[in-house]
């Protein structure tokens, strides 16, 4: 063959393979303005704005292109999907999906004064766990919905401290610790935590404690004193929440979808948005092979503890 004909067949090979990334993209437009259950690409929408993992302060870190995501439950993103889902004029409700066994005492607030900021209707729709600060921002929502096996409830904040004076005493480890004050090292963990520091870190719980009783109460439109013989720490199935009016609806995620279209004045079937980055094509390979385990997640919820012990979470067995 000459050049002139080579360069009819790369030139027809690249016009082929760009109609082909145009019909890709295409499709990829419309498969996300369809959902999941084949539902219409136009019209009134229920927004979905996701709550799974551990709640962490601040954004997501950079993506790696070549991994999964961490998996926390980053505040930032979640205020934004919701301010997103807020100022979007085809949505007309929001269902805030829910299964985290909590975290932050902070993140959970911020969401929390989101939620309470929203104009439309929103509703929490619980997963397998939604616990601690899971229920602290489901509490504000118009309705709760769970299943009768969700675990959630865990009303009430916990810190804890290692102590490894004896490690260092048997291993010869000594530490200098050079401080402005006698609190300035509480939690040290190379020093006995003392009745003083209990002390101190007990108000800062109780405080955070009454602000946790205090939500749930406006939420649920309980006297305090109710919620405090609720809030004694226990984990309870959604069968039982349901019984001591800590949710109002027993169902599944469709379920709370249908019921979000209903109050957002929706006839038929709605159409779901989700708010979510781009993801690469690296990304969506290594997230496939590459899933963050619950090892990882606990190993990020440690490094953000080291700074902030103060914590909305259930603390499985």
């Amino acid at each position: 063959m000459n050049r002139k004909t080579w360069y009819w067949i790369i030139g027809l090979t690249l016009v082929g393979l760009l109609v082909c990334g145009g019909l890709v993209g295409l499709g990829l437009l419309i498969a996300n303005s369809i959902n999941s259950e084949g539902g219409p690409a136009f019209g009134d929408a229920v927004a979905i704005v996701r709550v799974e993992g551990v709640i962490l302060p601040g954004e997501a870190p950079a993506p790696n292109p070549f991994s999964a995501d961490s998996g926390g439950a980053f505040s930032q993103q979640i205020i934004e999907n919701l301010k997103d889902a807020n100022e979007d004029e085809s949505v007309k409700a929001v269902v805030l999906f829910v299964d985290s066994p909590g975290g932050s005492v902070f993140a959970s607030d911020e969401i929390y004064l989101q939620i309470k900021a929203m104009n439309k209707p929103i509703i929490a729709a619980m997963g397998s766990l939604a616990a601690s600060g899971g229920y602290y921002v489901s509490a504000p929502t118009q309705e709760i919905w769970a299943s009768p096996h969700t675990l959630t409830c865990s009303i009430g904040v916990i810190s804890q401290f290692i102590n490894l004076e004896g490690f260092a005493e048997e291993y010869g480890i000594t530490t200098i610790t050079v401080k402005s004050g006698k609190y300035k090292d509480t939690g040290n963990p190379f020093r006995e935590f003392t009745d003083e520091d209990q002390a101190l870190w007990q108000a800062i719980i109780d405080e955070s404690y009454s602000e946790f009783v205090r939500i749930v109460a406006e939420g649920r439109k309980m006297g305090d004193e109710q919620v405090r013989e609720l809030a004694d720490g226990r984990v309870c199935t959604g069968k039982q929440a349901k019984a001591m009016g800590l949710v109002d609806n027993l169902g599944y995620l469709p379920d709370a979808i249908d019921r979000a279209a209903e109050l957002g004045g929706i006839s038929g079937e709605p159409r779901l948005v989700e708010y979510n980055r781009p993801v690469s094509f690296f990304q969506a390979l290594g997230s496939a092979f590459n899933r963050p385990s619950p090892v990882e997640e606990v190993k990020q919820l440690l490094q953000f503890n080291a700074g902030s012990p103060l914590m909305y979470l259930y603390v499985a067995p």
